[in-house]
């Protein structure tokens, strides 16, 4: 059983938390929250130890009456890896932290590639990161990514892609995030960040990027365009994506699903959390033409991730070698499925 510590217990780290309680090879030994919020509430609900990030933050635990086990540091001295899911840019500052306590560490995609010894994707480099000290998960833009490219290139082969990305404007949760009624370019040179980011796990991929927020807080949209190394057909395509772990495939045809909101609606009924971790491939929309293939996928950004960080917990663990073991694992723990409808 490797131990583990979450310090941030926001979007993701509620979500990796849980996860990790899920596991037949791993502990929660603890989560560090900053106030007592609903989400302290939560969680002291659930028996999930409570730890505060300073000495100073516990005093106002104690007024709402929840339980602190601690302060960070005390989390620190108990586990064997520490997942930070603290606000972009908090976990480099914490980087030295977890260092000097001797922990292994999982950024999340928020954080600069350099927070970690690797940037991580299950699909694409799991036996490159087993045993580091550190791995950088990707953000769920670029989980969703390449989960599409290294399952394509592993199949066929990929020799250039293209994306764009229509973003959500902010998480369900937020209220102080726009845009309101405008689409904003995200960031207005090409490529975006997002490009950039997919190199930082499969440098060799020749790829470009652009991006634009616009007013939802469902999901994230892309339509890529992928220059393959050979010719290919829609029904080879299909038949990998068909085969890939976390893709699911939405046959608009069939369900009726030709929108986001349509598609969360679907999970929300069919899933107690209403989460969707896999990545949404909308079938009606591959084409195929010799070595282009085009499609739309849909990626849910509060949860595409939370696998991947459970895999890479494992991986610096060296719980096992094998990419595909712990994508089992992981999946029947927490209900992934290739058939959702």
């Amino acid at each position: 059983m490797v131990r583990v510590g979450v310090n941030g217990f926001g979007t993701i780290g509620r979500r990796v938390a849980q996860a990790v309680t899920l596991q037949p090879d791993m502990e929660l030994v603890g989560v560090v929250k900053t106030r007592p919020d609903y989400a302290a509430l939560q969680a002291a609900k659930a028996g999930i130890r409570i730890y505060a990030p300073s000495s100073e933050s516990l005093e106002a635990f104690e007024k709402a009456g929840i339980r602190v086990e601690g302060t960070v540091e005390d989390l620190l001295s108990r586990v064997d890896v520490i997942v930070d899911a603290t606000p972009n840019g908090v976990g480099e500052k914490y980087k030295p932290l977890y260092r000097d306590a001797g922990v292994r560490q999982v950024f999340q995609g928020g954080e600069k590639p350099s927070v970690a010894d690797a940037s991580f994707n299950t699909l694409c480099n799991y036996r490159e990161v087993l045993g580091l000290d550190s791995v950088r998960v990707v953000s769920c833009n670029t989980t969703g990514l390449l989960r599409l490219i290294c399952t394509i290139n592993r199949g066929i082969g990929v020799s250039s892609v293209s994306a764009v990305l229509i973003r959500r404007a902010a998480d369900p949760r937020e209220v102080k995030r726009g845009p309101v009624n405008s689409i904003n370019l995200n960031p207005p040179t090409v490529p975006s960040h997002h490009a950039l980011d997919v190199k930082t796990v499969v440098p060799s991929i020749d790829i470009v990027t652009s991006a634009v927020v616009v007013p939802t807080t469902l999901m994230h949209v892309h339509h890529v365009t992928i220059t393959l190394k050979r010719d290919s057909s829609r029904r080879e395509v299909l038949s990998l994506l068909e085969e890939a772990p976390r893709i699911i495939l939405i046959d608009s045809g069939r369900t009726g699903i030709k929108s986001t909101a349509q598609l969360m609606d679907a999970v929300r009924f069919m899933r107690r959390n209403g989460d969707l971790p896999e990545l949404a491939v909308f079938t009606d929309s591959i084409h195929v033409e010799g070595r282009r293939l085009m499609l739309f996928q849909a990626v849910h950004q509060e949860s595409i991730v939370v696998p991947e960080n459970i895999d890479a917990i494992r991986a610096l663990a060296r719980l096992t070698e094998d990419p595909m073991e712990s994508i089992r694992v992981t999946d029947e723990t927490l209900g992934l499925t290739k058939e959702i409808f």
